[in-house]
């Protein structure tokens, strides 16, 4: 806890390896792809606030507590996610789909879609690979601020960036078909959490 009381301190060079190393890695993680669906059924502004807020906390618990949440038990972890992906996948696969987005809707839509967005990659999230790589950096740097705030962007940016891929999909893509394209990838994905794909 004595990081807190830190001052802060930027190191450039780390700073930018850093958000090269989370960037590239969770490119191909559950959590992009997570964003990206979420983004195909709901409105982009509220999956990115949602995300951005789970990200922000994951990486403040990265730092504080460096790499001691590593030692929680994985199988829990991943059968917690890989089985809210697969509740997801399910209703998603089941609701009906709604030819034309209800504008009159949105803002009593936006704060329920945020939280959806927050439980999804928060549970996910959790001692995630770069997660892990952020609390392994603050233990061996010593620079919790330059870490925290560089893996923080580097999340954000590939998030913002799923979410757009998202936005414009359903702009394309057939509404039916892009909905049960996303119920299957959130099951593949609940189902490779499950037999431990990502541990």
């Amino acid at each position: 806890m004595q990081i807190l009381f830190t001052h802060p301190h930027i190191t450039g060079a780390l700073f930018l390896s850093t958000f090269a190393l989370i960037f590239v890695a969770e490119l191909p993680d559950k959590t992009a792809l997570a964003a990206l669906m979420l983004a195909t059924r709901h409105h982009a502004g509220a999956v990115c606030l949602g995300c951005a807020g789970a990200f922000f906390i994951q990486n403040i618990v990265a730092v504080l507590f460096g790499s001691i949440f590593g030692l929680l038990p994985h199988t829990i972890v991943h059968t917690t996610s890989g089985l809210l992906f697969l509740l997801f996948a399910i209703l998603m696969w089941l609701r009906k789909s709604e030819e034309k987005e209800d504008i009159e809707n949105i803002p009593s839509n936006f704060w329920p879609t945020v939280g959806k967005a927050f439980m999804v990659i928060f549970i996910a999230e959790w001692g995630d690979l770069t997660q892990l790589a952020a609390a392994t950096l603050v233990a061996k740097t010593a620079e919790p601020w330059t870490i925290f705030i560089s893996a923080t962007l580097a999340l954000w940016t590939t998030s913002a960036l799923a979410v757009l891929i998202g936005h414009r999909a359903k702009k394309i893509i057939n509404p039916d078909l892009l909905q049960k394209i996303a119920a299957v990838l959130f099951a593949g994905v609940g189902i490779l959490l499950l037999v431990g794909f990502w541990d």
